[in-house]
């Protein structure tokens, strides 16, 4: 099993050491030829402008949309999460890959001097640090995304089959049960089309 974490801009390098972490082979990925290989793949933060505009001139989105289509596990941080939606209400002409059915709002709770860290309860495994980078807020899901954490009422983990997104930052902490989570997903349907 081998999971690419997408390396054109962002915080790639704390996904893959993350993953490393678990014992996980992971690797980054720059090239549509490097995407083919993964089992699975995570959008990092940094600028969702660039990642985008550089997926789509490349056409790595195009294939990011035809591979999560077909069933790839693909879990989006923070500017990940903003690519995966399918619309960004306060940049509606920037590129996304409009997989999953959120409206999100970038940068939403403040700018980078106003990070914060939270502690959110999960449904799925309990209370997880969050580390909040010039976060997206989602300010709309459609009836097929299951909430896994809120923050201020607000959904901050959130997941729609093969596809996981966060409004934070979790390869910033030590705890990697969400990292851990979306492995588990990946070796599910791993095993399930061997």
């Amino acid at each position: 099993m081998l999971i690419g974490v997408l390396a054109l801009q962002g915080d790639f390098r704390e996904h893959i050491w993350a993953l490393q972490r678990l014992g996980v082979e992971a690797f980054a990925v720059k090239s549509l030829s490097e995407l083919e290989k993964v089992d699975g793949l995570i959008i990092p933060g940094g600028e969702s402008t660039s990642i985008g505009r550089i997926a789509q001139v490349t056409g790595i989105g195009e294939r990011i949309v035809q591979l999560a289509k077909e069933g790839l596990p693909i879990y989006g941080t923070c500017a990940g999460m903003i690519l995966l939606a399918k619309k960004i209400v306060d940049h509606p002409n920037q590129y996304t890959f409009g997989l999953m059915d959120i409206n999100v709002q970038r940068n939403a709770y403040g700018r980078q001097i106003e990070s914060f860290e939270v502690y959110l309860d999960v449904a799925k495994f309990g209370r997880v640090k969050a580390v909040f980078i010039r976060a997206p807020k989602i300010v709309e899901l459609g009836k097929d995304v299951e909430v896994l954490a809120s923050y201020d009422n607000t959904p901050v983990l959130v997941q729609q089959a093969n596809l996981l997104a966060s409004s934070f930052h979790p390869e910033l902490t030590d705890d990697l049960r969400i990292h851990e989570y979306f492995v588990k997903m990946v070796a599910d349907r791993h095993e399930s089309v061997r």
